[in-house]
C-alpha cells in the first residue's frame, strides 16, 4: 500500500509535531513537509508532490488564496472558535482534542474522497439559487418556486441540490436561518 504524502501547515509548532508524530507514525502517512504558513506552503508545493494538507483553519482566508492547493485535499484543525462558513471550505476538519486514530481516519477519508470536495472550490450561491433559497425560507414548494420564477420543477430541485452542496445545510429551517443570516432575506418577511 503507497503512503499518502502529508504538508502540515501549522503557525503552533507544538500542534505542528504533535499531528506529524501522529500521521507520520502510522503506516499509511508520510510528512514531506511542515511548514508555518501558506507562502512556505506554496515553495514546498513547487517541489513536493502532495496528497493531502492538515492545516490550521485560522489559515482559513489565506489558503483560500493560495492557487496551488486546488487539486489537493486540505483538512483544517480546528484550535479556536471558527466561523461555519469557512469550515465548510476543509475537505474534513478536525478538532486539537480529535483523538489520534480519528485522525488519522478524517485524513484517509480526506484522501480517498473525490477531488470535487477541495478547498478551492466555490461555495458562492449564484443569482438564481439565491432567488430559489428566498423561496425556500419563505416556504414555498419546489411547485410554486418553479411557477413563481418561470423554470421548470426539475430546475428548482437541480438549483436546491446545489444549494445543500455549496451550505451544507439541509433542513427547510437551516436554509431559512442561513438566507436571514446572510441578509437574503428579512426575518418580517417570513
Amino acid at each position: 500500500m503507497r503512503r499518502y504524502k502529508v504538508a502540515i501547515v501549522e503557525p503552533a509548532t507544538l500542534v505542528a509535531e504533535g499531528i506529524a508524530t501522529i500521521v507520520g507514525g502510522s503506516h499509511e502517512g508520510e510528512i514531506v513537509g511542515l511548514v508555518r504558513n501558506t507562502t512556505e506552503l506554496e515553495q514546498l508545493l513547487r517541489n513536493t508532490e502532495v496528497d493531502v494538507i492538515i492545516a490550521a483553519a485560522a489559515l482559513h482566508r489565506d489558503l483560500k488564496a493560495c492557487a496551488a492547493i486546488e487539486e489537493i485535499p486540505v483538512v483544517g484543525v480546528l484550535s479556536s472558535l471558527i466561523d461555519d462558513e469557512a469550515t465548510r471550505k476543509f475537505a474534513s476538519t478536525a478538532s486539537i482534542y480529535t483523538s489520534a486514530e480519528e485522525l488519522l481516519r478524517i485524513v484517509r477519508r480526506a484522501v480517498d474522497a473525490p477531488t470535487e470536495h477541495n478547498y478551492a472550490e466555490s461555495h458562492e450561491l449564484s443569482e438564481r439559487e439565491r432567488d430559489v433559497l428566498i423561496l425556500v425560507a419563505k416556504g414555498y414548494t419546489n411547485k410554486e418556486i418553479a411557477s413563481e420564477l418561470n423554470i421548470s420543477p426539475h430546475t428548482v430541485i437541480s438549483h436546491r441540490k446545489n444549494i445543500v452542496h455549496k451550505t451544507g445545510i439541509r433542513s427547510v429551517a437551516g436554509l431559512t436561518v442561513y438566507a436571514v443570516l446572510n441578509n437574503l432575506i428579512d426575518s418580517e418577511q417570513l
